[in-house]
């Protein structure tokens, strides 16, 4: 199998590098989290100048017609700045679910909007009560009011403070675990009834809890009471985004380390010097490999047709990615001492941003029993 990439996607990887390197070294992106929201709004319009909030979009809808490796491209180099703005929250997640589940009319009047930064979105599916179950949904909806009525609650909504528009899920049908009866809305987050209560992560970026209460809504993405099939899609396409976002993050965890084993002394030698640190630093390179593998089979697997396999492999990259995030990350806050983990140093802001990463939408052991599951 080739994966070389074309010149298209080497001009898009090079472009996003540079801006990367220009304006998102470690101390501005400090400055950035202290602005209004906890981003930058200016690389958010230079992201729409340069395609990037586009890209995964259809050219008729004001895209660029990439596909998920162009994601992924994008995305590693996001997590080598360890950026704070709502990409993956917009782009990824709610782009999906407009891009698969939304009519043309929906997305002639939604995806335009996105591509020139005009327009957020965040997807709104976990609850307090339903850690990694994807198929515990207690929030409701009705038919009323010409449309439907939703009521309930979602929790740890990504970006979910700054969204203009909410992907929400909702139980039009059956009982609280039931497969079918799932259905997604898309609701104006500025409506009545909707209640937001924005917070920052431990990793820095943001979140929210959401209340509805008789939220009003007349878009229905996907089929009524079969939308369980998409919240997944989006799920699968979230996962493989964050795993190319984690090997940004482990190079550059590799990278800083490597960089002070060759400058930092002790007993009149750098500590690089030693056998067993430079044994520990070949095998961070060696996961971080590995979990690169893991990311391309993820996003290889985002169009599959075929939905086992691409549950399945989605899984394998879940748990690979999750494994090596870990150690990369562990073994570079060892390497650096008790500074590692100081709020000063950036390596412990990308050990957290790991950390986050192995946990959304289900952990290791979560995807390691799912797996085990199907030998069972």
């Amino acid at each position: 199998m080739d994966f070389s990439l074309s010149d298209e996607q080497r001009l898009l990887k090079d472009s996003v590098d540079r801006l990367m390197a220009d304006r998102y070294a470690f101390d501005q992106r400090k400055a950035y989290f202290k602005e209004a929201g906890g981003w930058s709004a200016a690389l958010w319009s230079q992201y729409a100048e340069l395609g990037l909030l586009g890209l995964p979009f259809a050219e008729e809808y004001g895209g660029f017609g990439g596909g998920a490796v162009d994601v992924m491209l994008v995305m590693e180099a996001f997590g080598r700045a360890l950026i704070l703005e709502p990409y993956l929250a917009t782009v990824v997640l709610g782009g999906t679910a407009l891009r698969l589940g939304g009519s043309d009319a929906v997305k002639s009047r939604v995806l335009p909007a996105i591509a020139d930064g005009s327009m957020k979105l965040a997807f709104a599916h976990g609850e307090r009560q339903a850690r990694y179950d994807v198929t515990d949904v207690m929030t409701t909806a009705r038919k009323g009011g010409g449309g439907w009525v939703l009521d309930g609650a979602k929790s740890v909504v990504t970006h979910g403070d700054c969204a203009d528009m909410l992907v929400v899920s909702a139980r039009t049908s059956g009982e609280r675990d039931d497969a079918s009866g799932i259905t997604l809305f898309l609701v104006d987050a500025k409506a009545n009834g909707v209640a937001r209560r924005g917070y920052t992560l431990r990793d820095e970026q943001r979140a929210a809890e959401i209340s509805l209460s008789g939220v009003q809504t007349d878009t229905v993405l996907g089929e009524v009471g079969n939308g369980l099939a998409l919240v997944e899609r989006v799920m699968e396409a979230g996962i493989a985004a964050m795993a190319a976002e984690s090997v940004g993050c482990m190079e550059a965890l590799h990278a800083m380390t490597l960089e002070y084993s060759r400058t930092r002394e002790q007993f009149g030698k750098p500590i690089g010097s030693n056998q067993v640190v430079q044994h520990r630093l070949a095998e961070m390179l060696m996961s971080m490999e590995q979990g690169r593998s893991m990311a391309m089979l993820a996003a290889m697997m985002v169009d599959e047709p075929d939905a086992g396999e691409r549950a399945h492999n989605i899984a394998m990259a879940k748990v690979g990615i999750g494994q090596a995030g870990r150690f990369v990350s562990q073994n570079a806050v060892q390497l650096h001492g008790g500074i590692g983990m100081t709020e000063e140093l950036a390596i412990g802001h990308y050990f957290r941003r790991c950390m986050v990463i192995e946990r959304q939408f289900g952990d290791t052991a979560h995807y390691l029993a799912r797996l085990a599951a199907e030998v069972a």
